[in-house]
């Protein structure tokens, strides 16, 4: 099972491999709107799970799948389901049951390192006290792994994107640049421990926290990158945002992989999508502006308010008059 590369068996990497933003969006444009009364959050504004009110509570839905981002199998289940429950945590909301959904070459890996993916993310289930129960699973030229995860919700706690007020600050609850770093990973072999560290810490503490202090309107940063998933919270609220780059977080050697030249498609993808509402200052040229679009897998939680240990990155501004958008100094 050592001499195994998972990344070697797909065409990209965790939420690197996402259909386009843009693309995406003109897929399911006509599916959007409420058609039940008891829809509280649907694909309007893009969030990240579904809701619907079931008696005095909010049921949360969500899926999430993705090609291998490690060589690793059984890291590689740990951060496919981190990143599924992740969805979840990012509306406020507590994960209480996630099935797999799995697609294996069979003929080509071994039901043994599958059996290893489903192993890791039966882990994390456990650690976020979610009890992960059977699923589904195809023969499939690629591997992909990933979960569906249904959870709950104070209705009136919910954290969304399209309740971002201006005059908070912006908050970030994990590093960026995973993207990079698995990018060159799946270039070269090169494990990097940091970068799976934070893609298998849960966003658990950081929802709890942030519902604590009364925050209304919060993300995940994934495949979009948080320049991507930033602007859909001001697009869906209303709201301009400030980032201040230098105080963005990154995980050890993520400078210097971008340097090497290890960013994705999918980060230029998203940088392509976003570019047009993005006004940088002086001396931010695009080597910054492509870090902060880097597509991330399992990043932290982008939240308009403070959340106690985060790093405040921006701010968020009204329009006065001009459109929704990001000013990055």
């Amino acid at each position: 099972m050592e001499s195994i590369r998972l990344t070697q068996y797909a065409h990209g990497g965790g939420c690197a491999c996402k259909i386009p933003p843009g693309e995406l969006e003109e897929a399911v444009k006509h599916l959007v709107g409420k058609p039940n009364p008891s829809v509280i959050v649907g694909l309007d504004d893009g969030d990240d799970a579904a809701a619907v009110r079931v008696g005095e509570q909010a049921v949360l839905s969500t899926a999430d799948f993705f090609t291998p981002v490690v060589d690793d199998p059984y890291d590689f289940g740990r951060i496919a389901a981190a990143n599924a429950l992740s969805d979840i945590y990012a509306m406020g909301g507590t994960p209480v049951i996630a099935i797999n959904l799995v697609g294996w070459p069979r003929d080509v890996l071994g039901l043994d390192i599958m059996a290893e993916v489903l192993r890791g993310g039966a882990d994390v289930g456990a650690q976020a006290n979610c009890p992960v129960i059977g699923g589904h699973s195809i023969d499939d030229p690629e591997p992909k792994f990933g979960m569906a995860v249904t959870g709950i919700a104070d209705p009136g706690k919910l954290m969304r994107n399209d309740a971002a007020e201006a005059g908070l600050p912006i908050s970030l609850t994990k590093p960026l640049g995973v993207g990079v770093l698995n990018n060159k990973h799946k270039s070269t072999g090169e494990v990097f421990p940091q970068a799976i560290e934070v893609m298998t810490t849960l966003n658990r503490d950081a929802s709890i926290a942030a519902v604590a202090a009364g925050v209304t309107a919060a993300t995940d940063v994934t495949g979009f990158g948080l320049l991507g998933h930033l602007w859909k919270m001001c697009r869906a609220s209303g709201v301009r945002a400030e980032i201040d780059s230098a105080a963005v977080p990154y995980i050890d050697g993520a400078r210097d992989a971008a340097a090497e030249g290890y960013v994705s498609g999918g980060t230029r993808r998203n940088l392509d999508w976003v570019h047009e509402h993005i006004t940088a200052a002086d001396g931010i040229g695009e080597d910054e502006l492509l870090l902060l679009a880097d597509a991330q897998t399992s990043g932290g939680l982008l939240v308009i308010g403070e959340v106690p240990g985060a790093p405040v990155i921006g701010r968020t501004v009204p329009l006065d008059g001009g459109a929704p958008g990001i000013s990055v100094r």
